[in-house]
């Protein structure tokens, strides 16, 4: 079995009822929102890699207001990683706010757009559980960054 840990970093960043969001092509090129975030860098700092995941999904900079949490995911064996694979991902989730730059969509990466989306609209899109898991976590803001199973 072939172990592997990512590391990431995510933001919610949420103004007038939105949030804003990158669509991934996801699994089977069926497309799913997720946070604008991602993978470390090795001996990058997750608060730099927030800001940049940021900019390069949605074309905005943002300054880091706040930590909001971190949830810890494994998946064995699963479509997603592939047999013979044990992964455990370790998501850092901060909250951003937008401070420069424009709305655009990423190209040649891992999402094709970036969007705000009305956070009452939120629970009828096809999107990953951690939108969920970081919205939990934005609403409570848990004293011990761990967010309520869902």
């Amino acid at each position: 079995m072939r172990e592997h840990l990512r590391v990431a970093a995510y933001a919610v960043c949420v103004r007038e009822e939105q949030i804003l969001l990158a669509r991934s092509p996801g699994p089977g090129g069926v497309p799913e929102w997720v946070l604008p975030g991602g993978g470390m860098e090795h001996g990058e700092d997750p608060y730099d890699t927030v800001r940049r995941e940021v900019t390069e999904e949605t074309g905005y900079r943002i300054r880091v207001t706040g930590l909001l949490g971190v949830d810890s995911l494994r998946l064995v064996n699963h479509p997603r990683v592939g047999r013979h694979t044990d992964l455990q991902a370790l998501r850092i989730v901060y909250e951003g706010e937008v401070v420069d730059g424009e709305l655009r969509y990423e190209v040649g990466g891992s999402t094709d757009f970036a969007a705000w989306q009305p956070l009452d609209v939120v629970p009828a899109l096809v999107r990953v559980p951690l939108v969920d898991t970081a919205l939990r976590l934005w609403r409570e803001r848990p004293v011990d960054g761990r967010p309520t199973p869902a």
